[in-house]
């Protein structure tokens, strides 16, 4: 009776076809690379983040150290009885078209929207 016992246990253990064996080997080797990109990527993100927090506390120190300067320009002026004109934003626009007869008319709307009926 021990032997057909023993013969039972062995039957189930050896009734795992090798594919599955391959499949579930080949899944745990899947789920370690993806935990060491996870790990990666969690790094990176950690880094960049760092990177972002000193760049934007280098920007604000930048605004602040500007804004002293108009500041001490102003009382400056002050004192000399004078008047400081503060600088005004630059903008220039350039836009490139090849005749204004055989144009889109959206684009002709956009163009008059923008002031800009003649060519010069």
């Amino acid at each position: 009776m021990e032997d057909y016992a023993e013969m039972g246990e062995e039957a189930t253990k050896a009734v795992v076809p090798e594919s599955v064996l391959k499949k579930k080997k080949r899944e745990e080797e899947w789920a370690l690379a993806k935990k060491q990109d996870l790990d990666a990527e969690k790094k990176k993100r950690s880094e960049n983040r760092k990177l972002i927090f000193k760049r934007a506390a280098k920007y604000a120190n930048e605004y602040e150290n500007q804004e002293k300067e108009l500041i001490s320009l102003r009382r400056e002026a002050k004192l000399k009885g004078g008047f400081y004109v503060e600088p005004e934003a630059k903008l220039l626009f350039i836009i490139r078209i090849r005749g204004i007869n055989a144009m889109h008319p959206k684009t002709r709307s956009i163009l008059q929207l923008l002031r800009l009926r003649q060519i010069s």
